[in-house]
């Protein structure tokens, strides 16, 4: 075993071995895989073997699509068989909440170049004989699913990997993980030691343990699953004789299960609402080719099902059950990337989907670790979606709650009841008293609406309970003053004597003078959008920043990557130390006036100025400034305070009828001004130009900026796409994201978000189009639940157009 290497990979099942192939063919051949007993101990020998294309996050669908299509290069670089049957699928609708969300894939598909059709469900017993088409009420056929063999595609990674340079070290268990003064890694094992720049793990079921040898608790947890096979039917024998075909793959989400043929016989697997975690606290190391006893009786319901939607099952005996662990993330997504705070140590692990996904992983990591940049937009994927209150308990309720879910609809304003509530801002109760519908971002409670006394959220994809309420809290701040809680938002503190420097290089904005706020994007070396701020001045007491919530981990990360080495700037995410609120309308400004002694007219408070004052008897930071595009102020005071602050606004604000908002109408408002939003219109895949937010970007200021160069190069190259808005001829069901675009009868683009704008009344959709088709005001066409509707171009704000209400 060589003792140093570029990288070291811990964990020989199919995402480790990924990894070192993709490592090596971008050219970092000095890598070496350690694995601990035989490649594919762990989950991958057991696993199904099934493969698809879809998932939920379009950019995570993408990297699947690619790692199906790799199999072949793989396969024929090694030498090693990987035994794939790419033979379709297709998935079944039994309700009609399910056959919509099934159009919503297909219209997803069409712009991510997979091929998916709606088909009736005696279509689908066509091409799946062993379904019966009277249990459900449509289907969608899915061409690029497929199954493989799960050791041999591991084993051709690691062989195609050794070709390239690689090395590969069986039974070479890591026992320690010790990072040197020099920012070297030791990775201490059984067999001596590897001193490497960067390490990945890839730990699979040990994910946990191969964490914790640098202090690092992840949110994974195993979770038994089981699947069956059956005895040879003659119902799949006389298939394949008569079509010289296998039997294609069938997904039943209404029933929880999956199924494919297996030989002369099926492969039945569930995800059963009875489930049971495994190794809870600790995986034994000596675990390996093994697997654990069966448990007919959790999974019977899924089974009992899967025998009235497929009745061959009934006359078929089951030859073998197969029960294995398998590990999730809380949302069960995988974790990928760098660790804030660790440079050099990467993970891969939480993929639960490895077969499907194994290869995009690879991809991203390997690009992120050689190029400094993923290459593509794996925010779904990224470990820094999590932060530190994603703790064990939390992580075991909310896997045990994803699993029991795998195959349920989660209908657009629906929120999961695990693992909460967890963080809660000092006015919790007070806005529950008050009816608040809580949702959930990067932990923390956040009120979505105020339902009023036996009122509550009906998920459906449609308009629901929460319409005619969220429709009155957008009047209350469009005809008066409401105020919201806004704590969810990430806060940080930069100071220090080279502060002022160091955000000119990191901020692609002009620094605001004291006293004063700017709209702040912050852009990658590749001069894509990484991030997007609120920054103001506070003069000697430093600098603030204020961003989205569910990125804080992202951004630190970001931000302690390029901190100067000689101390000389601080920056610390405030998270639960400041709290805020927001008061907005066009009676904000009175009310306010009433609230504080300070002097708060136009001319002492103009647009964008930020500055302290005591709100009622609790000292405030108050920005004038609001995401709804009104007259409006942030006020960001100690969480001890919060409470103060929230009553003296609310008695102040009782003449001037103040009401409550939540962050349904927040979207509605801001979709009348066209304001994006991170993670949805701005995201690392989008230059500033595409998104709109070129008149923020300070190209003529002396500093160069991070992404400086190619952002100036977009600007003068045009760019690709462009940002717009439309408004939407809907029926009752707004755009929720990821809908197509049509032109003149073809996809051209996709929505990012949308909604309904109550104050206008229209039904509004953002999304990115070609820049040639950008300015074309008809023509357009948007799909939602497997209709097209027409829709226009909406170039202007469809409130306040002129920003006169909130610059006034």
């Amino acid at each position: 075993m060589k003792s140093h290497a570029k990288v070291v990979v811990i964990g020989g099942g199919v995402v480790g071995c990924s990894v070192l192939f993709h490592l090596a063919r971008h050219g970092w051949t000095d890598v070496v895989l350690l694995e601990r007993d035989e490649l594919t101990s762990g989950s991958t020998w057991h696993a199904a073997g099934g493969m698809h294309t879809i998932n939920g996050d379009p950019n995570v669908a993408k990297l699947q699509k690619y790692t199906i299509n790799l199999y072949k290069e793989i396969e024929e670089l090694s030498g090693q068989a990987t035994g794939v049957h790419l033979t379709g699928g297709v998935l079944l609708a039994a309700t009609e909440a399910r056959l919509d969300w099934l159009r919503g894939v297909v219209a997803k598909g069409r712009y991510l170049g997979i091929e998916l059709e709606e088909i009736s469900p005696s279509e689908a017993a066509e091409l799946m004989p062993l379904l019966d088409p009277k249990q459900f009420v449509g289907a969608v056929r899915n061409k690029e699913d497929g199954h493989l063999d799960p050791s041999g595609v591991t084993h051709a990674y690691a062989k195609a990997a050794r070709k390239l340079g690689a090395e590969v070290e069986r039974f070479t268990k890591v026992e320690d993980i010790v990072r040197r003064a020099d920012g070297m890694w030791r990775v201490i094992t059984n067999k001596g030691e590897v001193v490497a720049e960067h390490v990945v793990n890839a730990g699979g079921l040990w994910a946990r343990e191969v964490g914790r040898m640098v202090g690092l608790e992840l949110p994974v947890l195993a979770m038994e699953h089981m699947y069956l096979i059956t005895e040879d039917m003659p119902e799949v024998a006389a298939w394949n004789q008569k079509t010289g075909t296998e039997i294609i793959h069938a997904v039943d989400f209404d029933g929880e299960l999956y199924l494919r043929q297996e030989r002369g016989g099926m492969l039945m697997g569930t995800y059963e609402k009875a489930n049971k975690p495994w190794s809870e606290f600790q995986t034994p190391w000596n675990f390996g080719h093994e697997l654990l006893a069966p448990d007919i009786d959790r999974i019977a319901p899924s089974l009992e099902v899967g025998f009235r939607h497929f009745p061959a099952f009934q006359n078929t005996g089951i030859k073998q059950i197969i029960n294995g662990p398998f590990t999730f993330a809380p949302d069960g997504n995988p974790l990928v990337g760098p660790v804030r705070g660790l440079p050099g140590f990467w993970v891969a692990c939480g993929v639960m989907a490895g077969f499907s996904q194994g290869g995009g992983v690879g991809l991203a990591l390997s690009n992120w670790m050689i190029e400094g940049d993923p290459g593509a937009d794996i925010w779904a994927m990224d470990v820094a979606r999590y932060g530190d209150w994603a703790t064990m308990a939390y992580t075991n309720a909310k896997v045990r709650e994803n699993y029991s879910r795998r195959f349920s609809i989660r209908f657009p304003n629906e929120e999961l009841p695990a693992g909460r509530p967890l963080k809660t801002t000092p006015v919790y109760d007070l806005l529950s008293a008050k009816g608040a519908q809580w949702g959930v971002a990067y932990g923390l409670e956040v009120p979505l609406w105020y339902a009023p006394v036996g009122v509550k959220d009906e998920f459906s994809w449609r308009r629901s309970s929460d319409f005619t309420q969220v429709a009155r809290e957008v009047a209350t701040v469009r005809d008066g003053v409401g105020l919201s809680e806004i704590s969810s938002f990430a806060k940080y503190k930069v100071t220090g004597e080279g502060a002022a420097a160091w955000l000119d290089r990191m901020l692609a904005c002009k620094l605001p003078k004291p006293g004063r706020m700017t709209l702040a994007p912050m852009l990658k070396e590749d001069g894509k959008l990484i991030g997007d701020f609120t920054l103001a001045n506070l003069g000697s007491e430093g600098w603030f920043l204020a961003g989205s919530g569910i990125a804080e981990q992202y951004h630190m990360r970001w931000f302690e990557k390029h901190l100067p080495g000689d101390g000389s700037v601080r920056i610390e995410a405030l998270g639960a130390k400041l709290t805020g609120l927001s008061i907005a309308g066009p009676k904000a400004r009175d009310m306010l006036a009433k609230a504080t002694r300070a002097d708060v007219s136009n001319a002492a408070v103009p647009f964008m100025a930020i500055g302290r004052m005591d709100i009622g008897m609790a000292p405030c930071l108050v920005g004038r400034v609001s995401y709804t595009g009104d007259l409006g102020y942030e006020m960001w005071v100690a969480p001890e305070y919060q409470r103060a602050a929230f009553q003296a606004l609310m008695a102040t604000g009782e003449e001037f009828g103040i009401g409550l908002f939540g962050s349904r109408a927040l979207n509605a408002l801001r979709l009348e001004k066209n304001y994006g939003s991170w993670a949805r219109e701005y995201r690392p895949i989008y230059g500033p130009l595409e998104a709109g937010l070129d008149r923020f970007v300070a190209y003529s200021k002396d500093a160069d900026f991070i992404g400086k160069a190619a952002a100036l190069a977009e600007r003068k190259q045009g760019g690709k796409l462009r940002l717009r808005a439309f408004i939407l001829d809907a029926d009752d069901a707004d755009v929720i994201g990821d809908e197509p675009i049509w032109f003149d009868g073809a996809v051209r683009g996709w929505v990012t978000s949308g909604g309904y704008a109550h104050h206008s009344k229209k039904s509004v959709a953002v999304g990115y189009v070609p820049k040639e088709i950008a300015d074309e005001s008809d023509g357009f066409e948007i799909e939602l639940l497997g209709k097209r509707h027409a829709a226009r171009m909406q170039a202007a704000p469809l409130f306040d157009a002129n920003f006169e209400r909130m610059r006034a």
